[in-house]
């Protein structure tokens, strides 16, 4: 019997898993799901429309969506050199560099925020000087929430975009600098559109993460209305005083995360 015949004739209950995996996998799944539900059963529905069209909850989203975007810009801006850098170079301490860079995705937010304020506050490390030189104060700003949210996102396109630089296939850009172009042109032409679907994912997980900041923003930006407080710190503060916003908040933002991670699903797994 060939090995076709093997495959051919085999039980097609073999590839199921052991009763005992399914029953744990369903408890899982139950278990993470569970406080969406409860978000949803206890959500206002009547009121809905009426509680999102408030002042506050209009200045969040309108300042989460500011910052989110500047966040994204900012990650690819510096973010894709710096994942070119440490993708294709090599060089002594790179590996301390990466950790440091990718650093943030794992460090508590409020730690974060906390280095954010001693180094570029307005008695910081290099904050002092922004300040004396170019009168420039970061922290209890807009600017100092993009900044906050640059620190804990950027990670996230930098590590895609090192992974995908490393996975491209080199002799292209080996072929188009044969032919004259130069490093410019070959990572214009050549090496930017094979590593975009992976930059485009990783821009998308750095919005994501930059419209749910929380902890570095509040510590280093603090919590004002229309200038640093966004969607997420606005849930804080509603769930002490108005309930019904901080669930019809978290509504906006739950539906903006599952949004996000649909349209990434063919990123991260073989469509069946």
């Amino acid at each position: 019997m060939t090995r076709r015949d093997i495959g051919s004739s085999s039980n097609p209950t073999a590839g199921r898993p052991p009763r005992f995996i399914v029953v744990i996998a369903a408890a899982a799944a139950i278990f993470v799901v569970l406080p969406l539900f409860g978000l949803l059963w206890r959500a206002p529905w009547s009121d809905l429309w009426s509680l999102l069209g408030r002042d506050v909850v209009w200045d969040a989203l309108r300042l989460s969506l500011i910052t989110s975007v500047s966040a994204t810009a900012a990650s690819i801006l510096m973010g894709v050199p710096l994942a070119w850098v440490l993708a294709r170079t090599s060089f002594p301490g790179r590996s301390l560099l990466r950790a440091l860079v990718l650093l943030p995705m794992i460090l508590p937010p409020v730690v974060g925020g906390a280095a954010l304020l001693f180094a570029l506050g307005r008695r910081g490390l290099v904050g002092e000087w922004l300040y004396d030189t170019f009168g420039i104060l970061l922290p209890f700003s807009t600017a100092g929430a993009i900044v906050a949210a640059t620190f804990v996102a950027m990670p996230f396109l930098v590590i895609s975009v090192e992974a995908a630089l490393r996975s491209v296939d080199r002799r292209y850009e080996e072929a188009a600098v044969t032919l004259g172009a130069s490093r410019w042109t070959v990572f214009r032409r050549v090496t930017l559109p094979m590593i975009a679907p992976s930059m485009a994912a990783g821009a998308a997980l750095c919005w994501a993460r930059a419209l749910g900041e929380f902890g570095a923003t509040i510590t280093f930006a603090g919590n004002l209305q229309g200038r640093t407080q966004t969607m997420p710190l606005a849930v804080f503060l509603a769930l002490e005083n108005d309930r019904g916003a901080a669930i019809a908040l978290s509504l906006v933002l739950v539906a903006i995360s599952l949004a996000v991670l649909v349209a990434l699903r063919d990123r991260w797994f073989a469509t069946p």
